[in-house]
């Protein structure tokens, strides 16, 4: 570690978490000014009144004060903002069904069964994934094919009145009226799949190394995929027009038109099973306008279809057979993949052993039969013709939906109102919370740590146990439906429940949509519903938005760069709660990057993280637990992660297995050689702060401040870190200026931007 001179400066550059975050909240200030990025990707710093950049708050270290430049890097424009990027909350189904490759189990080195089975994997991931989308096009066929130009459009209907009546005479007419919607949802989808970011800056990969999150740099089927979809989505239009997969027209056209249908849909799930990562771009085209022409050559014959049922209960069927074969293949892949967690504490094991990205991919699965049936519902009832007819096993959906609401409910309301209760009186007040609270404040942070800590450990359990009554509930109703043939009557009020709830979804989704279009502030949690599945890259489904953090992660190690370029110049990536690891990925992929001297000039800062009970354990190939370990070792313990007992979302990131022995805090966690074991016993910041290795425990209340910091009252849960005067001392550890359990040196000073006008001050920092 380079000793610090009169001119070491610090660069605190800044990553927020969910989306919404402006540049005030994220460094804040009372302004901030663009210093470089693109636009999407936007660099900012303090600016003073005449926008302007202004210099950050100093940093109390070494006794004096210590310069400090304020970045941050705003991303929110890559997942929020405009009609389409809104939109996107619509291909939900189709990311969880991507998010769900990346949680599959690492192949652990040298066993050639779990490379198999991993290979295997991937294949029928990729097939089901391919399958929900013919299903989504099938439903919209349904809607468009089915519901309106075959019933509502049908000649003498009393439906939809203000049509003209040619519309309905001529077949070739009402068929293209038809198609001509379905097409252009497919050409949506094929739009969407091949949109990307543009990513000025490659850090190419270390030989030999696995870094966090290394795995992240867009290596994937992508083009590919996007084709095959195409394919397979025109391929089901086409197949669902001339009657489906087991009606056969009785014309010469039409049978030719339907082996057609069925031979590229083939070649489609072929296509995906192989894996096949490039193909030759007349390929890829030749096949779409095979489709293309398929599709017009349905409209030309001009025979509207009379039922749907075959080809949504079809693909419905596929789809259920292709998740049971993947989650039978989970289960030896788990198995054999445990040896690279076997050792590790419970509390950061995979979840569900490694098996989670079974029930992923059954959400998928069920969100996206269940949002089309509801907007089939819905369009339906505001076309005001209850006799149109919709496919039988819309009603199977229905009564499982309803069933779902119901099982929410009900272990919604044992967990948080029965067992978060129960285990705050059990427990009492925590020994740590003594420690950290004012006696003032232990029983209102008591009964936010019992909450959260609740929520941390049980809530995947929580979610597991909907999507298996769900899953076990959808074999049931197929048993009852194809075994004996008929649909319970006791289960009609389940069935209504589910229209109700299946109708709020579909209505309520688009009119989030639309707010979120024409209003961008007003929706966040549709912003951290896209934050949240668009963080990973295209790997089992293409039609969905592109990767944000194939561009935050080297825009930042480049940005960090730049700084380091100064010898005087220290810098430090502090992520807020998503951001975090965002900060951990770019900060693993820099330090690996630059020489040795430069790495110890850089610094990771983490707050209200979900790496830990989160992320490490939902996607363990990813972000292995030996690769945080070098990491932490790589950065000599200049890895600091702040976290709250009081936080649902984040908690701490380089520690764990807490206890209170007495009066001391003990725990294991990283080690500054790259290892982990047992941690010295934590030390009590002058803040109120206990440090435990590389993460402070902040209180919760915070303590009122002494000077004149920005101060908030209550609990704060997963808000709000920079309020909390251990930022800045974390932010000094982590630059390497201060040691760990050392008192603060005073707090962070306010710098007047111009000293002949002594009334003009900026509180920036705070």
């Amino acid at each position: 570690m380079p000793l610090p001179g009169p001119d070491t400066r610090v660069v605190e550059l800044r990553v927020p978490g969910l989306s919404g975050t402006s540049g005030e909240e994220l460094l804040d200030a009372a302004g901030t000014v663009e210093v470089a990025g693109d636009g999407m990707g936007r660099v900012i710093r303090p600016s003073d009144r005449l926008r302007r950049p202004a210099p950050g708050p100093v940093l109390q270290a070494l006794g004096r004060s210590v310069p400090r430049t304020l970045e941050g890097y705003l991303w929110s424009g890559m997942t929020s903002g405009g009609a389409t990027k809104a939109a996107w909350a619509l291909l939900f189904p189709f990311s969880l069904a991507n998010v769900a490759h990346w949680m599959l189990p690492p192949v652990p080195d040298g066993s050639r069964a779990a490379a198999v089975l991993g290979g295997l994997c991937r294949g029928v991931l990729r097939i089901a994934a391919l399958l929900l989308t013919m299903l989504l096009v099938a439903q919209v066929a349904v809607i468009t094919l089915d519901l309106f130009a075959a019933q509502c459009l049908a000649p003498g209907r009393r439906c939809l009145t203000w049509l003209p009546d040619w519309l309905r005479d001529v077949e070739q007419v009402r068929l293209t009226a038809g198609l001509l919607p379905a097409a252009l949802v497919v050409l949506v989808l094929y739009r969407v799949s091949g949109t990307n970011w543009t990513v000025r800056a490659h850090t190419p990969p270390p030989p030999g190394d696995t870094l966090p999150g290394d795995v992240l740099r867009g290596d994937t089927d992508s083009p590919v995929l996007r084709s095959v979809h195409t394919l397979a989505a025109l391929s089901t239009v086409a197949l669902l027009a001339v009657g489906g997969p087991l009606h056969v027209p009785g014309d010469v056209f039409g049978r030719l038109l339907w082996a057609a249908s069925l031979v590229l849909t083939g070649v489609a799930l072929v296509t995906s099973a192989s894996g096949v990562r490039d193909l030759p771009r007349w390929g890829r085209g030749g096949l779409l306008w095979v489709a293309v022409a398929l599709l017009v050559a349905v409209g030309v014959r001009g025979a509207v279809p009379t039922g749907s049922d075959a080809t949504v209960e079809g693909v419905g069927a596929a789809l259920l057979g292709a998740w049971l074969v993947f989650a039978l293949l989970l289960v030896p892949a788990a198995l054999l993949a445990r040896r690279t967690w076997r050792e590790l504490p419970k509390r950061l094991r995979p979840w569900a052993g490694g098996w989670a990205a079974a029930p992923a991919l059954a959400l998928a699965a069920l969100l996206g039969g269940g949002f089309g049936a509801g907007l089939a519902t819905g369009l339906r009832r505001l076309a005001g013709a209850g006799d149109l007819r919709l496919p039988d096993s819309y009603r199977l959906v229905t009564a499982l939906w309803g069933g779902g609401l119901v099982l929410a409910i009900v272990l919604g309301v044992l967990g948080f109102a029965v067992a978060v209760p129960l285990r705050r009186r059990s427990r009492g007040i925590p020994g740590i919370v003594r420690m950290l609270q004012s006696p003032a404040d232990e029983q209102s942070a008591a009964a936010a740590w019992a909450r959260s800590a609740w929520e941390r450990r049980h809530l995947h359990h929580l979610a597991l146990g909907v999507i298996a009554g769900l899953s076990l509930g959808a074999a049931a109703l197929l048993v009852a439906w194809y075994g004996f043939g008929a649909f319970p009557g006791w289960l009609d009020p389940l069935s209504a429940a589910g229209v109700f709830g299946l109708g709020v979804l579909a209505v309520g989704l688009l009119r989030v949509v639309y707010t979120a279009a024409t209003k961008p502030g007003r929706n966040r949690h549709l912003g951290a519903l896209a934050d949240l599945v668009c963080f990973w890259p295209r790997a089992a489904h293409p039609a969905i938005p592109p990767c944000y953090a194939l561009k935050v992660v080297p825009d930042l190690a480049a940005r960090a760069k730049e700084h380091l370029a100064e010898p005087n110049t220290r810098v430090v990536l502090g992520g807020e709660k998503l951001g975090s690891v965002l900060a951990v990925i770019a900060a693993a992929r820099l330090v690996h990057s630059v020489s040795p001297a430069d790495r110890e000039r850089v610094g990771l800062l983490s707050a209200g993280s979900p790496l830990q009970w989160g992320y490490q354990r939902a996607f363990p190939a990813v972000l292995p637990h030996a690769a945080l370990a070098t990491l932490y070792g790589s950065l000599d313990g200049r890895w600091r992660g702040l976290a709250r007992g009081t936080d649902i979302f984040g908690g701490g990131v380089t520690t764990w297995r807490h206890q209170v022995d007495g009066d001391k805090l003990t725990g294991e966690g990283y080690l500054p050689d790259g290892g982990w074991g047992a941690l010295p016993p934590a030390a009590a910041g002058a803040t109120g702060a206990l440090v435990l290795g590389g993460d402070h425990w902040l209180p919760d209340p915070v303590h009122p401040p002494s000077g004149a910091r920005r101060w908030a009252a209550g609990v704060l849960g997963h808000a709000d870190y920079l309020v909390d005067p251990e930022w800045d001392q974390a932010v000094a550890i982590a630059a390497g200026l201060e040691t760990p359990g050392e008192p603060a040196r005073g707090e962070a000073e306010q710098v007047p931007l111009f000293p002949d006008l002594p009334r003009f001050h900026l509180n920036m920092a705070r």
